[in-house]
């Protein structure tokens, strides 16, 4: 489970809190599509390993973020999706999405060190 700290001193703070680091907020955007399932996500976001995709998806799931659904079948079938929470925890980081597009060349250009070729 995440880490929380509380009291949060504003509600920036708490959203900080549940979607904290580089890959909460990726697997939110790959999971506002559709459903997908462990593997699909490692190929949606290569440079994540195993472990960290695995730990991320349980405490997203740990805050009601994210559903994870087993199917009872042969082979075993687990598929993750967003809640409503989730669902409206992404439609609240899209402007921050339409920021990120506007600004990603001076981004890019300002801070080479974060984005290698």
């Amino acid at each position: 489970m995440g880490a929380r700290n509380g009291p949060y001193t504003c509600g920036v703070d708490a959203a900080v809190d549940v979607i904290g680091g580089k890959w909460k907020v990726l697997l939110l955007w790959a999971l506002a599509e559709q459903p997908r399932r462990f593997g699909e996500l490692r190929r949606e976001l290569p440079k994540i390993s195993e472990k960290v995709l695995s730990q991320q998806l349980r405490e997203l799931e740990a805050d009601a973020i994210v559903h994870r659904e087993v199917y009872a079948q042969i082979p075993p079938k687990v598929e993750y999706s967003l809640t409503d929470l989730g669902t409206s925890l992404n439609e609240a980081l899209s402007p921050l999405g339409a920021w990120g597009r506007a600004h990603m060349a001076h981004l890019e250009a300002t801070y080479p060190q974060r984005h290698p070729a």
